[in-house]
């Protein structure tokens, strides 16, 4: 059998080049440096491809790349990069990386929570701007005995709740699944929006949450609750978010994730005190990337040795060109 071909596109540790080395003939590419067209070109003559999950991989390229292409080793929980059905039609197995990067998330959520509640960067920027003295600056709040709501309880979610839980924190969470019983309450949607003092999104895009944070949404939560979304930046809708935000429906936001990304330097988001924006750094932990970039070279590596590898997103039996 032939050395599987591998193109990589983004930047991994050393230590998991070597194993890539080992396990077929690797080819690094830069997407953003050599532009989009040549990335796509190069799929074409590749049996499998390690990316970003924020890399596009549009429909007509996935169908030209397939003639060989077998694997799309995703970096990263999400896979709305690559039009799952396509792949499995074209035979073309989708890899995630899911669980690793849990921990991290959840960190960040918390450190939102705790930023909007006790009033941050106001607060930094107050003394940057040659203030001091608690006199002539705002009270925040307590989160102890406040209500986070989570939308989406998969692990991440769950992660969350187990850390909110431990600051005295009550816990709601709304989900299309069952969810384990636990020190906190499964509610529909609209109750949990009705409730919650900070509203934590949690969901994969899809076609069916793109624009699930909307002005419905918004328009049901309390005008002292905030919004934390660290999931994807589609899933709420930009436009009601500023006028949520400008008229008062809701005390704040926190976003890890802007639709688009990043916001246009002229986006009012970026003006608003009441908003916290940071670039995608949720899972921005040398420890959660090192294991996210470990744990996408094993799918890409087993599922090319014809093995199947840790997280699948597709059922998909490969036939890959060195078996012809």
């Amino acid at each position: 059998m032939k050395r599987p071909r591998m193109l990589i596109a983004m930047p991994l540790a050393q230590t998991t080049m070597e194993r890539l080395a080992e396990g077929g003939d690797v080819t690094v590419i830069d997407p953003g440096e050599v532009g989009e067209d040549a990335f796509q070109n190069a799929l074409a003559s590749h049996d499998g491809v390690l990316c970003s999950a924020m890399q596009g991989i549009p429909d007509g390229c996935l169908e030209r790349a397939s003639k060989r292409l077998r694997v799309v080793s995703n970096f990263g929980v999400g896979y709305d990069n690559v039009n799952v059905a396509l792949a499995t039609k074209c035979g073309v197995r989708v890899c995630n990386t899911p669980g690793i990067l849990s921990d991290a998330v959840a960190e960040l959520v918390m450190l939102l929570v705790l930023a909007l509640a006790r009033r941050l960067d106001d607060a930094s920027a107050f003394v940057r701007g040659g203030h001091w003295g608690t006199a002539s600056f705002p009270l925040a709040h307590d989160i102890s005995g406040k209500t986070l709501g989570l939308i989406g309880f998969g692990r991440i979610g769950r992660a969350v709740a187990d850390r909110a839980l431990a600051f005295n924190m009550r816990v709601m969470a709304s989900d299309l699944r069952d969810i384990a019983e636990g020190p906190w309450e499964q509610v529909p949607l609209e109750t949990l929006l009705a409730e919650a003092d900070f509203v934590s999104v949690h969901v994969n895009l899809s076609q069916a949450t793109r624009g699930l944070i909307g002005e419905e949404t918004l328009g049901r939560m309390k005008r002292s609750a905030y919004l934390v979304n660290t999931s994807r930046g589609p899933v709420v809708d930009t436009t009601a978010l500023r006028q949520a935000l400008a008229s008062g429906a809701i005390a704040g936001a926190a976003l890890d994730v802007t639709d688009p990304e990043p916001p246009a330097p002229d986006d009012s988001l970026l003006s608003m005190p009441q908003v916290i924006i940071t670039p995608h750094v949720g899972t921005g932990t040398v420890e959660t990337r090192e294991k996210m970039g470990d744990m996408a070279a094993t799918n890409l590596i087993e599922s090319l040795a014809g093995r199947r590898p840790p997280a699948v997103v597709n059922q998909v039996d490969l036939q890959l060109a060195g078996d012809a």
